[in-house]
């Protein structure tokens, strides 16, 4: 089975809100196929269209039930409050504590075009609204406080370089690639 490559801190298509889909057929079925494969290969429990650079309202998931697919999800309801470690794939290697409501009502399509609505909470409700801020344009840095957020921009920048160990004076060398 083929995979995608998935997008990274960076890139700009993360930072865009992805466009609904008119017309549930063999592509979107083909592409939701290979998304579960890249979300499985990653590894991962959900994996959103933007994140392997297709701009259409999907996402994958699974919560350790099998893959399910959701097409044009809206968030309907939500409350309360529940902190709780979350990384992203995009954002590989780095985990955060995010607060975020610990009950939802998600509502979107099957690949059949069937209405979906599920009532989720804790970890399965984390992973729909996590999704959901990926194909609203929303990184989970985003979701830090401001102190939280330049140290990971900092992090991340450093990361994306190659650096060797630090010359005599304390700096970063760059590594020529």
């Amino acid at each position: 089975m083929k995979t995608m490559p998935i997008r990274q801190y960076g890139d700009p298509v993360l930072n865009q809100k992805t466009a609904d889909i008119t017309n549930i057929d063999g592509a979107i079925a083909a592409l939701a196929e290979t998304m579960i494969e890249t979300m499985y290969e990653a590894p991962g429990v959900g994996l959103a269209a933007n994140q392997v650079g297709v701009q259409k309202s999907l996402f994958v998931y699974d919560k350790g039930e099998g893959a399910i697919v959701v097409v044009n999800p809206r968030i309907v309801e939500s409350d309360g409050e529940w902190t709780y470690e979350e990384g992203c794939l995009s954002v590989p290697g780095l985990s955060w504590e995010i607060t975020r409501p610990n009950r939802i009502h998600l509502v979107g399509l099957d690949l059949d075009g069937n209405e979906i609505s599920v009532e989720a909470d804790e970890f399965e409700g984390r992973i729909f609204q996590h999704e959901m801020d990926h194909l609203n344009g929303v990184l989970l840095i985003e979701r830090l406080d401001d102190d939280q957020r330049r140290d990971a921009k900092i992090l991340l920048r450093k990361r994306s370089l190659s650096f060797t160990s630090p010359d005599p004076d304390g700096l970063f060398q760059l590594h020529d690639e």
